[in-house]
């Protein structure tokens, strides 16, 4: 039998036990013993592998852990580093990943959470240890003492949360005798929570303090690791601390262990008899860059390969956004100028943009201007650098079909929402076709493609053109709520389109979309008309009680676009 899947699976251990498939990143234990600073932060875009990593090193480096875990692995070959530090550390391991509150409150309220469930597993400090004081004992009691109106809840003062995870190490120390390996997982991520929530700056006090105190001033930490998508500014975050080492997708350094290199997706693919589908993973979900390493996004190839196992005709999908909000995309089409809206027209082409990144913001400066959102974007994942360029700069293009297609549908809403702005215009485009106003509709939906993002003739191919122009018309149709408006329904002998229905004037209305790669709008107006009636488009809305069909034939050239249009009349 085949090895499971781990969709959704960042337990290490679980992985290694429970018979799941794992794509061995162990050499990088090896590389951090190595190469470690006192403190050392990876920054990755989400979904990247960073919590399973860090679940990996938990459980090497921690007293008492199974030793079995890693047999087989890259690491088991480096006997004498196994030797002198697997299971020899106490380790704090936290991840920030739920400290996600509506208010400061909140999310304080979380953050004791994750820090006294963490303290929860070494009551052994408090029951057992005979080298801890009564004092020392009574400090360990702050840090696990719960609400007595909720047995669930935490209770800290500021005082003790904010050193908690020094006083947590100096414990551990003194009764194991070692120092302590700190992680902590998605370090920023009560940043951007906070910075959406308007407490800003309550939490960065909070969390500065914490750090400060667990990595710059705690003897007893042996070497601490954390991660996160961004790395927030020094002056912000990690005040005082001496030279952390910051791992960002630009560092050659441990650039093959976050992402799944193209020898570990063909493996994958060999193991589960899909190598026919190399091609379109590779399409869809590579083309990331992190130092001088291309990788594929892991989530996306563990997702696709898991359901391609079900059914091989499965087609590829859009994971990566289903866990996120997309934001930033949407932030950066808000804010571009008709400049910045040209470079977004180039990177949907397939072009390059060169722009100087910034990997060093704090959460307040993200969006404070457009060369700070091409910073984020990148760092992100949204785009990825091509080739390399001196200091700064980066050659920034789209990672792959995937991202592409957010960025299509994320342009095509925003499209909509601003054409939404203007309700008298909006509603007057909606009765040009009603009233068959051929001229109407065109000269209207060319002012709005010139205000807006359009689609080159280069790396995109003709089908996903038409369903840009043709998702962003549904869009604007959909404003009239009284008409029933329908994409792509089965016709005839195909699939319209769109189609509207206003039931109370029996009123029917076919459109199809065209894109002539050859820029000939008459030409394609032609097809999209020929094609309604060949296809029959019209034959359902008649089924369903229409008894006049108005149809029309729109071709679209980047910000141009012809529209012709057919009045049946009334069926006698």
């Amino acid at each position: 039998m085949k090895k499971i899947l781990p969709v959704g699976i960042e337990s290490f251990e679980e992985i290694r036990t429970e018979g799941y498939y794992y794509v061995d990143k162990t050499g990088m234990i090896r590389d951090l013993l190595n190469k470690r600073g006192k403190v050392n932060l990876f920054t990755r875009p989400r979904r990247f592998g960073k919590s399973l990593n860090m679940s990996m090193l938990r459980a090497f480096f921690e007293q008492g852990c199974e030793k079995s875990l890693f047999d087989g692995l890259i690491i088991s070959e480096e006997t004498e580093l196994c030797s002198r530090h697997m299971g020899q550390y106490p380790v704090i391991s936290i991840s920030l990943k739920g400290v996600n509150g509506a208010d400061y409150a909140t999310a304080r309220a979380l953050m004791c959470s994750v820090v006294g469930e963490e303290a929860l597993r070494f009551e052994t400090l408090l029951m057992e240890s005979a080298k801890l004081t009564a004092t020392e004992k009574e400090r360990y009691r702050q840090l696990i003492t719960v609400d007595k109106n909720n047995k669930e809840s935490f209770v800290m003062p500021d005082s003790v949360l904010m050193g908690s995870l020094k006083t947590l190490s100096g414990l551990l120390r003194k009764h194991y005798g070692k120092k302590v390996v700190l992680l902590i997982d998605e370090y920023d991520v009560p940043l951007a929570k906070a910075h959406e929530q308007g407490c800003y700056e309550e939490m960065i006090l909070l969390v500065r303090n914490m750090f400060e105190q667990a990595l710059k001033t705690n003897d007893s930490l042996y070497f601490a690791v954390l991660t996160g998508c961004l790395r927030v500014s020094k002056e912000s975050i990690f005040t005082g601390l001496n030279n952390p080492k910051v791992l960002s997708i630009t560092s050659v350094r441990f650039d093959e262990y976050f992402g799944f290199t193209d020898d570990e997706v063909r493996e994958i693919l060999a193991y589960y008899d899909l190598e026919g589908k190399y091609g379109t993973i590779k399409e869809w979900y590579d083309g990331y860059r992190f130092g001088n390493v291309d990788v594929y996004c892991p989530w996306d190839v563990i997702s696709f390969c898991d359901e391609l196992t079900d059914d091989p005709n499965t087609e590829p999908k859009d994971y990566w956004s289903n866990t996120s909000s997309n934001d930033v995309v949407k932030n950066f089409l808000g804010m571009a100028n008709a400049d910045t809206r040209d470079e977004i027209e180039r990177l949907i082409a397939g072009e390059a943009v060169v722009k100087e990144i910034n990997e060093e913001l704090t959460y307040k400066e993200l969006y404070d201007k457009i060369d700070h959102v091409w910073s984020v974007l990148f760092t992100t994942g949204y785009l990825t650098q091509k080739g390399k360029m001196s200091g700064k700069l980066r050659q920034l293009v789209i990672p792959n079909k995937e991202i592409h297609n957010i960025f299509m549908t994320q342009i095509r809403e925003w499209m909509q929402g601003k054409a939404r702005e203007d309700g008298t215009k909006l509603n007057k485009f909606c009765e040009a076709f009603r009233n068959a106003d051929a001229k109407t509709v065109q000269t209207l939906f060319s002012e709005y493609l010139d205000e807006m993002v359009s689609i080159r003739d280069t790396a995109v191919r003709k089908e996903l053109k038409e369903n840009f122009y043709h998702g962003f018309l549904l869009g604007l149709l959909r404003f009239r709520e009284d008409w029933r408006v329908i994409s792509n329904r089965e016709s005839g002998k195909g699939y319209a389109d769109i189609v509207i229905e206003i039931h109370s004037e029996k009123l029917g209305i076919v459109i199809e979309v065209k894109y002539p790669d050859n820029g000939n709008l008459d030409a394609g107006c032609h097809e999209a008309m020929r094609q309604i009636e060949d296809e029959g488009y019209a034959d359902q809305p008649r089924l369903d009680g229409m008894t006049r069909i108005l149809k029309f034939g729109i071709a679209c050239h980047m910000k141009e676009c012809k529209v012709v249009s057919y009045d049946s009349g009334e069926n006698k």
